[in-house]
């Protein structure tokens, strides 16, 4: 699986959409992840090749008949055009642009067909030695395409049956009876690596579903289906850290006024439903781009990209208006909350995620202070309050060491 940040284009060409297909049902981030590992590594792209170039130069210089030595051709001008477009892809995946995937699910179709043409006129000409060496080497590619190639069945299984097919037919050119036992043996064997590449391949999909979920579930919170705290630490940091220039990040910090009060009249059910319904008005509020998150409890955030502070504190009043609009709690029951709201900027209140949420946690105590259903830009005091915070947590752990 690809462990970098290249992303490869999915296949355009009906052939090659049909040849990549795994599945009516499987997710498109999926799709993209299966295609990036038919492209494998480099090391292992070039062992491949140099193992056919060697064998296929080694049966031309033992028979430099005409046919071995177009076997030879066809064998470098594949793996030539194939490390070339290998290294054009992984450059354009890094730089997220279009890869020539078409290009190279069909260079793998050539390049097996090449595979087991060598086996096929070595067999035919009867040099033992030969056919023993091409032979070996095309039951020795199978393994290694479909190890490769699982993450598309259907390609892996064209693959297997065009490197290793040829044989049958080619036995029965070779002229010997007791060659005849491959036309039971190899159709059994493609079958069984045919088999072994669907059923890896649904393995691999089930594994990276698992995967998916589990990352969905950690990032997410389980009631309202928000980021919960560590989606949205990890989605401030990574905001940060590719802000163009000034460009602003507001992190508005919500906490709903007389929450307990609700709890208390209505159950925790009452109070689940309300927050619930707290979630859905911020996602029908966000902006493309925004992230509403709820960090527990009653508290919520909605981080906003490329706002002035005017524009966020506007935002926020807003908030402050819908979310007070009373709630429909079911059987006729109905509840109503404020919110109060704290609002810091990234870069003036800091670069790093605990900076923001401690300003804007700053700033929400203000809005709580002057009583509530408010919103508060974080102040020069509350960014003083922080700053000297933030001195002392330095400086305490210098304090213990000295101590002891």
């Amino acid at each position: 699986m690809q462990s970098d940040s290249r992303i490869y284009s999915l296949p355009r060409w009906r052939v090659t959409r049909w040849l990549a297909d795994c599945g009516a049902e499987v997710p498109e981030d999926i799709r993209v992840a299966l295609i990036g590992n038919l492209y494998g590594t480099l090391p292992v792209f070039i062992g491949g090749i140099l193992n056919t170039l060697l064998v296929a130069a080694a049966i031309a210089a033992r028979s430099p008949t005409p046919l071995f030595i177009a076997w030879l051709a066809l064998e470098i001008a594949i793996c030539l055009t194939r490390l070339t477009v290998l290294i054009v892809a992984r450059r354009r995946a890094l730089r997220h642009d279009a890869t020539p995937t078409d290009i190279n699910l069909v260079l793998s179709i050539a390049w097996s067909g090449s595979v087991g043409y060598g086996a096929l006129i070595s067999l035919a000409t009867g040099d033992w030695v030969a056919a023993t060496l091409a032979c070996v080497s095309a039951g020795a590619m199978v393994g290694g395409i479909c190890f490769r190639n699982f993450s598309a069945p259907r390609l892996c299984g064209a693959m297997i049956v065009l490197s290793l097919g040829p044989t049958i037919p080619g036995a029965l050119m070779a002229g010997q009876p007791l060659m005849l036992v491959l036309f039971f043996q190899i159709p059994m064997y493609l079958a069984a690596m045919t088999m072994a590449c669907f059923k890896l391949n649904r393995l691999l999909i089930a594994t990276m579903r698992a995967e998916r979920e589990n990352d969905r579930r950690a990032r997410h919170d389980e009631l309202t289906g928000l980021a919960n705290r560590a989606g949205l630490v990890g989605a401030i940091e990574e905001r940060l850290s590719r802000r163009d220039g000034d460009e602003a990040l507001a992190l508005l910090y919500l906490d709903l006024d007389d929450f307990k009060v609700v709890n208390d009249t209505h159950g925790h059910a009452g109070g689940d439903r309300l927050l619930q319904s707290v979630a859905e008005r911020l996602r029908g509020l966000a902006r493309e781009g925004d992230l509403p998150a709820r960090l527990g409890g009653d508290e919520f955030v909605v981080l906003v990209a490329g706002c002035t502070a005017e524009q966020a504190a506007n935002f926020g009043r807003h908030l402050v208006e819908a979310i007070g609009i009373p709630y429909d709690l079911g059987c006729g029951t109905r509840a109503h909350v404020g919110v109060s709201v704290g609002i810091a900027m990234a870069p003036g209140h800091g670069n790093r995620a605990a900076d923001l949420l401690r300003a804007a946690d700053a700033a929400l105590y203000q809005a709580k202070f002057a009583g509530g259903s408010r919103c508060e830009v974080a102040s020069e005091d509350d960014l003083a309050r922080l700053r000297l915070l933030l001195a002392r947590s330095a400086a305490e752990p210098s304090r213990q060491s000295a101590a002891a």
